[in-house]
């Protein structure tokens, strides 16, 4: 008897959920609306995915959520975070947040320092760790914060200082206290991985609900399995480890939705557009997975250095709204989101959007009665659609990397507003289950590991560097879960430091691979 694995995605108007089989079969999907209290559009898809299905034969559950992210634009539920940054005197300049949005620094950033500590790109010392500094830090968070985050220049290449100052934070806070070390979060560039350790620390809270919340609803039906999220990369963490780095999932939803749509398609190498019921996003994917940002990357105004898909989003979506007559309407960018099965037109509501558009058209079918919307007038409907179908092209041409034709692949449950032929594209590609994607890519999704860091190639020789990098890859893809006989290295990307001695050079390596047994 094969088993079985359960991929949920909540995203802003829908709640998918799949049940897929050991060779990534669907044997059953649906979507719930996504409620105000998320864990009841959790709940619900859930309860109905299942139904029919032996749950005895789920083995694993993956979640894909965009809790963490929400939490952070709306600035709500956000924990209050002691900043210690182990840096003097190198980095005394710039305070800790200086360049945060000023109500997040507000209610986030509690008691801020730095230190003396730190290192080099080669494990040189800046100075020696403030051991006194960092326990009096430690006494003035007391009763003051939820977390603290630490940070140090070159963290992720020579770590024993962050470590350190942690070991003297839980013996003046208690074992149990919250840390976030930078060198966990994120890459290279101090400001922008202190900034991740920050939020990371914010929500940690959150994500405490997150894992206890799928975990109650798994267990509610009956179902008691190993739990995973999604991180940004595609990729998978366990429930454990998403407690403890939540700011590695808030781009998940639409790298869902991208390893979905590759797999479903059958394609490695494509265009891929995900439609929801309030924003578009496009992306593209290179040997399988998404093409990773190289900017810094600002998540709520803050800017950041983690690993994120290379994105076009605008405000498209099955809900967006036609405000206006003629060929002069406006288009967005607001959404009645999650009520466009109530608020539509054609499902009896007093509001236009472009699912009504769709419906009109005959792009969508099976969704409303199309007589709802038959006194729309043409010039309104064409102004509409030729809107919808200018900015899917040029988010398309965006994205490209040449000016040669690729395949586009179209997903989510607002796909219907892509059109069949989109110029600079070779085909417009819907593979079965599309509308589901997101969830599919959660359920297929494999453990990973990365490492970012600066090697001398000098004396040591570049082909060692190399290979102690993709050794410790390799290690931390078999940590996070996946089957140390089958994980394959992904990227391998080389940039040399001229301005530095010894031939220094940054490496950064990739690997991924299925899970264990």
């Amino acid at each position: 008897m094969s088993t079985l694995r359960i991929g949920i995605d909540v995203g802003g108007t829908n709640t998918d959920a799949v049940v897929v089989d050991g060779p990534g079969t669907v044997v059953a999907s649906t979507k719930a609306a996504t409620t105000p209290d998320p864990f009841d559009g959790i709940t619900s898809a859930l309860e109905q995915v299942i139904a029919g299905v032996d749950v005895r034969r789920i083995t694993r559950a993956m979640l894909g959520t965009t809790h963490p992210a929400n939490a952070i634009i709306q600035r709500r539920e956000l924990g209050r975070v002691g900043v210690i940054r182990l840096a003097a005197p190198s980095s005394l300049a710039v305070r800790p947040g200086a360049a945060w949005p000023k109500e997040l620094h507000e209610t986030v950033i509690g008691p801020s320092a730095i230190v003396g500590g730190g290192f080099e790109y080669d494990g040189t010392v800046i100075a020696p760790l403030d051991v006194e500094a960092v326990a009096k830090f430690a006494a003035q968070c007391a009763g003051q914060v939820s977390a603290i985050a630490v940070s140090s220049p070159f963290a992720p290449a020579s770590n024993e200082h962050e470590l350190r100052a942690a070991e003297l934070l839980a013996a003046e806070l208690g074992p149990d206290f919250p840390v976030s070390l930078s060198h966990q979060v994120g890459s290279l560039g101090l400001l922008e991985r202190e900034n991740a350790t920050i939020l990371n620390a914010a929500l940690l809270g959150v994500a405490r609900r997150v894992v206890n919340g799928f975990h109650s609803a798994l267990t509610g039906h009956g179902i008691e399995v190993e739990s995973y999220l999604t991180q940004n990369d595609g990729t998978l963490m366990t429930a454990n480890e998403a407690v403890r780095f939540p700011i590695l999932t808030v781009g998940s939803g639409p790298t869902n939705s991208m390893r979905g749509a590759c797999a479903l398609a059958g394609l490695s190498d494509a265009l891929v557009i995900d439609v929801g019921g309030t924003s578009a996003d496009v992306g593209i994917l290179v040997d399988g997975f998404p093409r990773e940002s190289s900017a810094a990357v600002e998540v709520g105004g803050v800017r950041t250095n983690f690993r994120m898909p290379d994105l076009i989003s605008i405000g498209l979506g099955g809900g967006t709204t036609v405000q206006g007559s003629g060929p002069d309407v406006q288009v967005g960018p607001a959404s009645v989101g999650y009520r466009v099965v109530s608020d539509a037109l054609v499902r009896g509501g007093s509001t236009l959007t472009l699912s009504d558009i769709s419906v009109r058209t005959g792009r969508l079918h099976g969704f409303g009665d199309p007589t709802l919307v038959s006194g729309v007038d043409e010039a309104t409907v064409d102004a509409a659609l030729a809107w919808t179908d200018q900015q899917i092209q040029i988010m398309s041409e965006r994205m490209k990397a040449s000016r040669a034709a690729m395949p586009l692949i179209a997903v989510g449950g607002g796909s219907h507003l892509v059109p069949d032929t989109v110029p600079g594209v070779s085909e417009v590609i819907r593979p079965a289950n599309h509308a589901v994607a997101n969830a599919f890519g959660a359920a297929i999704a494999e453990a990973s590991g990365a490492v970012d860091r600066v090697y001398r190639y000098e004396p040591r020789g570049r082909e060692s560097c190399v290979e102690d990098a993709v050794r410790l890859a390799t290690e931390a893809a078999v940590r996070a879960g996946a089957d140390a006989k089958r994980v394959r290295i992904t990227s391998v990307v080389e940039v040399p430091l001229s301005y530095l001695p010894g031939k220094a050079c940054r490496v950064q390596v990739k690997a991924a691979g299925p899970l264990g047994a």
